[in-house]
């Protein structure tokens, strides 16, 4: 007699035998997985799969901003608006500042083993330009925004910086999944990552954009007379035969070498996959920019900002078609950037690092030494290098907020689009924060110049408290006269297509 639940089964059999067989079959290893599949922000392709034994992915993007700032400055003048002549604020407009940049990126991202991916990336900047205008008549403020020392003006108004083009670095990275949602659904996927960004061609000159024949374009530092002719002189005070000081190229690149790191994690839950993470940026100065002019062991700042960021976000996945491997994507993102305190290029690092101002331009010496009258202070050591002003300058610490949108079509199994668009905003901040001293030497007093406390006649005790900071400058350093950046708005665009093999 046959039993109930082999009767049962034999009936299913006989009317649902293709469809169960299917059920209990494995997926095929090209077959996506919908639902479980990661989103772009911790994709990594790989190789070496079952059936997938090689992935590449050829892509070409391009990123366009528009960023606006207005420049501030100290002071004291008692006027309404400003200050009531007691204190020090930064309320004096200097200018408006404006840049626009667009920028081409093609990369390559190339399978290597099981979610384990490297890229090779070359930034093209196709046009960079940099403007500053008169802001409520500031540009005929000679004798307090803009001027330098006593008689002198520091910039005119309006400047324009020479439009900027060539390759930014060259970038080289890798992409690990240390858990995948794809291969264990109950996991996460987690990606961290690391690119090295080489600089390489011409770093960025100070420069402005005169016509030929009013002004040096691009001078060199040493040309203090703007004449192209040699100012540097050797230990003895005599000048220096053959230094070329002839006009400098713009340049592009920042003359830095980047380490960027950063990890990312995300959990697909149907038709969102929230994700987080982190990512940090370290750049080392090349001597060959102009950082190597300013890199001396008594400068108190010479090294490029350390750039932190921390990232929320949500993609909403609305559409999939399994058997034709399409999707759409839309990426929702909020970013967060602290900045650390360093020497860069600032909104006036044209306007400042090209001046006349002979405030600035004149060198500073690098060091000082025991006084040899037996007097307990310092005198300046005519044996030491002197350093010039270049245009880059102490930037002080500060934090940017961003918000973006984007769209990821994937079209087919091959090819995937995608366009987006940003707008960030920077807290204010000093952008000429350079200070007199270095404490980090204060136990010297022979090469403490004028940082020093007590008595100089040579009647009282004396104690140093650093050695002079050969990168300041008091006209635009000095408490009171340093320039500041505020209402820093950038809106951005981009775009990418990938081809994935």
């Amino acid at each position: 007699m046959v039993s109930l639940p082999a009767l049962l089964a034999g009936v299913g059999l006989l009317c649902f035998p293709a469809e169960s067989a299917l059920a209990d079959e494995p997926r095929n290893a090209t077959e996506p997985r919908v639902m479980m599949e990661s989103g772009e922000v911790t994709q990594v392709i790989d190789a070496f799969d079952d059936g997938d034994a090689f992935d590449i992915n050829v892509s070409l993007g391009f990123e366009y901003f528009n960023k606006s700032a207005t420049i501030l400055r100290e002071t004291a003048i008692n006027e309404p608006g400003l200050t009531t002549g007691n204190y020090t604020s930064r309320r004096l407009k200097v200018a408006s500042y404006s840049e626009s940049q667009s920028r081409l990126i093609p990369r390559v991202d190339i399978g290597v083993y099981k979610d384990l991916a490297v890229h090779f990336a070359v930034p093209v900047i196709l046009s960079n330009s940099r403007k500053l205008a008169g802001i409520d008549g500031s540009e005929n403020k000679v004798g307090t925004a803009l001027q330098g020392a006593p008689g002198e003006q520091l910039f005119s108004l309006p400047f324009a910086s020479p439009t900027r083009s060539g390759l930014d670095y060259l970038a080289a990275g890798f992409d690990f999944n240390i858990l995948n949602q794809f291969r264990d659904s109950s996991k996460p996927t987690w990606v961290i990552g690391a690119e090295g960004r080489f600089s390489v061609g011409t770093p960025m000159h100070a420069c402005n954009s005169a016509p030929p024949g009013v002004e040096v374009d691009c001078a060199n530092p040493a040309d203090i007379d703007r004449n192209g002719e040699s100012n540097v002189t050797d230990r003895a005070g005599n000048l220096i035969e053959g230094v070329d000081v002839a006009r400098r190229d713009p340049g592009v690149n920042r003359g830095t070498i980047g380490l960027e790191v950063h990890s990312m994690a995300s959990k697909r839950l149907k038709y969102i996959e929230p994700y987080g993470g982190f990512s940090a940026l370290f750049q080392f100065q090349q001597s060959s920019s102009d950082y190597g002019i300013t890199n001396v062991a008594e400068s108190l700042v010479n090294h490029p900002p350390i750039v932190g960021t921390m990232t929320l976000g949500m993609m909403i996945i609305p559409w999939e078609n399994r058997e034709k491997f399409g999707r759409l994507t839309f990426d929702l993102r909020l970013t967060g950037q602290y900045h650390s305190e360093g020497r860069d290029y600032s909104e006036l690092f044209d306007a400042l690092g090209s001046t006349n101002a002979r405030s600035l331009r004149n060198p500073e010496w690098e060091r000082y030494r025991a006084n040899p009258d037996g007097i307990p202070t310092s005198v300046i050591d005519e044996g030491s290098s002197k350093i010039f002003f270049t245009g880059l300058t102490d930037v002080q610490a500060y934090g940017s907020y961003r918000a973006s949108a984007s769209a990821t079509w994937q079209a087919s199994e091959y090819v995937k689009f995608q366009f987006g668009m940003g707008y960030k905003h920077d807290q204010a901040h000093l952008i000429t924060a350079d200070q007199p001293c270095n404490p980090s030497f204060k136990d010297d007093i022979g090469k403490s110049g004028p940082c020093h406390s007590g008595d100089d006649s040579g009647g009282g005790s004396v104690s140093a408290t650093g050695v002079p900071n050969p990168n300041y400058r008091p006209t635009i350093n000095a408490v009171g006269r340093r320039f500041a950046v505020d209402n820093s708005n950038t809106f951005d665009i981009f775009a990418s297509g990938v081809v994935m093999f």
